[in-house]
């Protein structure tokens, strides 16, 4: 059977993710609407993520790929790294990526693009510099399964509803700061009004952190499918594991990665994350490595 037929449940699941998204957003807009009384806002929140999905699905990898100032190579500037990739991608049934390095001690990868047809690779030049052929094939075969499973996609379109959310309650936050807030009290002073307003001043501000939630929660389970799709494609679990393990052992920063692109690498290119705090932890866009590898190393193939 082929290793990719799971993708049609996860598109369903996609589609789930993204409807609760959305009905954060018009709940927001509907509250601001109702807080400054002008249907404006809604209409321009809808239309607004509207447009920022439409370029985030057609120019997603070109924008990452941008900002983690990755430079395309050709099969005669690494034939070992295609070698692999091909190999891989013809078990897996997936046409070959486009593939892009990027030039940072930190052994890392991700993959992005709307669809199979058109997706991505990048790989650090650390990456292949420290790990050995097996490695390097379960870090490819990761990459490979969020490809196949059709994960690029959405994690993509989550950023983006994300940053959405995000603009909204600070655009909110700033016009209350110049007399939103009196101007409504003025208005509406009856006890109703005041808990309306109440509720859409804490809903500012919970808002974001929701979606971050949902954008985390979404990351960290398909961190996981990924792993087990890849060690499947791969039949050597043993190999992604200690990738992961050199991976997240590795001192080097990754200074073009960011909090909006982190959760796209296969392990966090930020450093002592594990080691802090449970509330950092809930933030993390990766589950625990340890979690990952003993999950690995408990496979039976």
């Amino acid at each position: 059977m082929n290793l990719y037929t799971q993708a049609e449940s996860n598109i369903r699941k996609t589609w789930l993710y993204l409807f609760f998204f959305l009905i954060l957003i018009i709940g927001v807009g509907w509250l601001f609407s109702y807080y400054f009384e002008s249907p404006i806002i809604l209409y321009l929140a809808v239309a607004i993520s509207i447009l920022m999905n439409f370029v985030a699905y057609w120019s997603s990898d070109k924008i990452v790929l941008a900002v983690s100032k990755a430079r395309p190579i050709e099969k005669k500037d690494n034939p070992e790294l295609y070698r692999v990739v091909e190999n891989l991608c013809i078990t897996a049934g997936l046409p070959v990526p486009q593939i892009y390095i990027i030039d940072s001690l930190q052994p890392n990868a991700f993959a992005t693009g709307r669809d199979a047809k058109h997706a991505v690779m990048a790989v650090t030049r650390g990456l292949l510099e420290k790990l050995e052929r097996t490695e390097l094939e379960g870090v490819i075969a990761h990459e490979l399964s969020h490809i196949g499973n059709k994960d690029t996609l959405l994690q993509t379109v989550v950023v983006v509803l994300v940053g959405v959310i995000v603009v909204m309650t600070d655009f909110f936050f700033r016009i209350s700061f110049w007399g939103g807030f009196k101007k409504r009290d003025s208005r509406d002073s009856g006890q109703l009004g005041l808990i309306l307003i109440a509720i859409t001043v804490v809903f500012a501000i919970l808002a974001p952190i929701f979606a971050q939630l949902i954008k985390l929660a979404i990351s960290r389970k398909r961190e996981f499918l990924a792993d087990a799709s890849g060690a499947l494609l791969t039949r050597y679990p043993e190999g992604l594991a200690r990738a992961l393990e050199k991976i997240s052992a590795d001192p080097n920063s990754l200074s073009v990665a960011s909090d909006a692109t982190s959760h796209l690498y296969i392990a966090s290119p930020f450093r002592g994350e594990e080691k802090k705090s449970w509330l950092h932890k809930l933030f993390m866009t990766h589950p625990p490595v340890e979690e990952r590898i003993k999950a690995l190393r408990g496979m039976q193939i």
